[in-house]
């Protein structure tokens, strides 16, 4: 009985969390590599192979979205993270990404703007944006 409970419970866990995609504005026919979209993310690449300016669009911190896309794309945790912008803005050297609540308001931004890049939940994306990587 115990076994089936963890098995459930298990299973449960998996339903409820679809992964994160990362998105853009369907017209954006720019290149993208799992390199790419950390660069961007991390400030280290200001525009996207078209040319045009990148605007990333993050999600707050503690968002479990957020967490699971810091962790797989940008390789660092939230704390690594949040010491990496510190050092960047103290010295002057960078800026982070815009944050906003939740992914209806990343897909309104990036539906909006064709120079923007956001990640939300796999279970979000609409017809509105365009997936370019999933995690």
């Amino acid at each position: 009985m115990r076994n089936l409970i963890y098995a459930v419970l298990l299973s449960s866990a998996f339903n409820a969390y679809a992964g994160v995609s990362v998105i853009v504005h369907p017209s954006n026919g720019s290149s993208f590599d799992t390199s790419t979209i950390n660069r961007i993310f991390t400030g280290k690449e200001k525009s996207f192979s078209n040319g045009n300016k990148a605007i990333p669009v993050s999600q707050e911190p503690g968002n479990p979205i957020t967490d699971e896309f810091n962790s797989k794309a940008l390789n660092k945790s939230s704390a690594q993270l949040k010491a990496y912008w510190s050092k960047l803005i103290f010295t002057g050297k960078g800026t982070p990404p815009k944050e906003v609540s939740n992914d209806a308001e990343v897909i309104k931004m990036v539906s909006a703007n064709p120079d923007t890049i956001g990640f939300v939940s796999s279970d979000s994306v609409t017809d509105a944006v365009k997936v370019i990587q999933q995690f």
